[in-house]
């Protein structure tokens, strides 16, 4: 991995679609568990677009960590403390991980699931479920897809929070996110 002067513009698009599909994600997921079972196209819809977005943002980190291990990152700002820097990357890791840990467990919760409602990507794909129903397991994914969930969204809250404040105090961090 060597170091680069910028975000090359397949990382900044991809960077930006994660960041709206996220929340989207999130939003929809509580959407759909809302929605009442009759009728049940709207709740089906949900569910499908839901694990679809999921499917979608998995592959879209994991063709970022290939592009940022193929390609390297920027230099560090030499002007933050070492402690932010080192936060920094802390929390870049386990975004990274919530990242692809959140779909995974997602996957792994419809394919728990009692009901076994096939997962089709976008209504086209279908998705092959590699565990079988267990209510059991079903129930404690669930509630584990749903926290890492919430906390993946709030990290990256605060990801973007500490970034607006960079940008405040005049350090080219989001500028190099946004235009390269």
């Amino acid at each position: 991995m060597s170091e680069r002067t910028g975000w090359s513009r397949a990382q900044r698009r991809l960077h930006w679609a994660v960041a709206l599909l996220v929340p989207l994600t999130l939003g929809l997921g509580f959407l759909m568990v809302e929605l009442p079972l009759r009728p049940l196209a709207p709740k089906f819809l949900a569910y499908q677009f839901h694990k679809s977005f999921g499917v979608v943002v998995f592959v879209l980190v994991a063709w970022r960590l290939l592009l940022r291990w193929r390609r390297g990152r920027p230099a560090e700002d030499a002007g933050l403390p070492g402690w932010q820097r080192r936060a920094a990357g802390v929390v870049h890791g386990v975004l990274y991980g919530l990242l692809l840990a959140v779909p995974v467990l997602g996957y792994l919760v419809a394919a728990s699931a009692p009901g076994q409602v096939p997962t089709m990507v976008f209504l086209l794909l279908p998705v092959p479920h590699v565990v079988g129903p267990d209510e059991a397991r079903f129930v404690l994914l669930r509630v584990v897809h749903l926290w890492t969930a919430v906390g993946l969204v709030t990290l990256a809250l605060g990801h973007a929070l500490m970034a607006l404040r960079h940008h405040a105090q005049g350090r080219p961090v989001l500028r190099a996110m946004w235009r390269g």
